[in-house]
């Protein structure tokens, strides 16, 4: 019988949101339907916890009791951990903390339909020189904030995995989850092949992926960017300098076991700039794809495997 998919598509976390099952038959079909509506209520639940947007969201809570020890979820417990992690793994590249930058450049409300014009900025912004660990704390079922945070930087990552672990649960072997091309990707497509995943900004007769059982995500400045008063800004705020933005590299784009994986990388490469972020990808075998501003594509040793010949 032919394998067909099943599809839902929706927003959430400021993005658009995918996800597709592979499907044999009409019985197979009804159950993905239930499914994929199942996936989608992980999106809003998740988006309740870590959005920094909500007033209402667990994060935003926390963000406003700051200097005390309080009782988080299951959730926010895992994700400060690997906040913790990605920042020692990047040299502190990697900070929650930059909340406070963004807010104060403008970004304190979803992208979408944002006004830049009114925003009066500050002279400057001190760089980030206390260890993460002094701000943020977890003594078992509790956390500490001494500044506020912001875990959006590997939060969609993390939710993608979270509906593509409950997918597979549900003993779907074959599926695609989708959060604005952060990417779980299981099994295979319709046609038994692995999947082919295109790179934002790359023409396809130049280079698509295939991939099977892994997580994929980009991180770059071609969306989320502005200007206040002719200087110009994008989301990607650098805690060790952070009155300079770089405009060297477009994207990142990298493959790894899981989506949130994927994610705290690609974020971190983009920092770093090509040169250093080949180089750390080359050290640290990871795989991952730089396009920079004049169209010129970059791949690290370890993400040749996943290019479609």
């Amino acid at each position: 019988m032919d394998q067909v998919f099943r599809k839902l598509d929706f927003r959430a976390l400021g993005t658009d949101i995918s996800v597709r099952i592979v499907v044999n038959g009409k019985a197979e079909g009804e159950k993905a339907q239930g499914d994929l509506k199942k996936a989608k209520n992980i999106f809003s639940s998740k988006e309740k916890i870590f959005s920094r947007f909500d007033p209402e969201s667990e994060l935003c809570q926390l963000n406003k009791n700051i200097g005390i020890w309080q009782k988080a979820s299951p959730d926010m417990l895992y994700l400060i951990g690997r906040a913790l992690y990605y920042n020692d793994i990047s040299g502190g590249l990697y900070d929650p903390r930059v909340i406070e930058v963004l807010e104060k450049i403008g970004y304190d409300k979803d992208f979408k339909g944002k006004d830049f014009s009114k925003v009066e900025l500050p002279p400057s912004f001190s760089a980030v020189e206390k260890k993460l660990g002094d701000d943020l704390k977890v003594d078992n079922e509790k956390i500490f904030f001494a500044r506020r945070m912001d875990f959006s930087g590997i939060a969609k990552g993390y939710i993608v995995d979270q509906a593509a672990e409950f997918l597979k649960k549900r003993g779907w072997k074959n599926f695609l989850v989708d959060a604005g091309g952060d990417m779980n990707i299981s099994g295979m497509n319709d046609e038994e092949k692995k999947w082919r995943i295109a790179i934002e900004g790359v023409p396809e007769e130049k280079l698509m992926l295939e991939i099977s059982g892994k997580g994929i995500a980009t991180s770059g400045i071609s969306r989320k960017k502005w200007q206040i008063k002719g200087k110009k800004f994008h989301h990607l705020v650098n805690p060790k300098d952070p009155n300079n933005y770089s405009y060297e590299l477009r994207t990142v784009s990298v493959v790894a076991e899981n989506t949130e994986n994927a994610d705290g990388r690609a974020k971190t490469l983009v920092l770093m700039g090509k040169e250093k972020g080949l180089e750390f990808a080359k050290e640290k075998k990871i795989a991952a794809i730089f396009l920079d501003y004049k169209g010129n594509v970059f791949v690290s040793p370890e993400a040749k495997k996943y290019i479609h010949q």
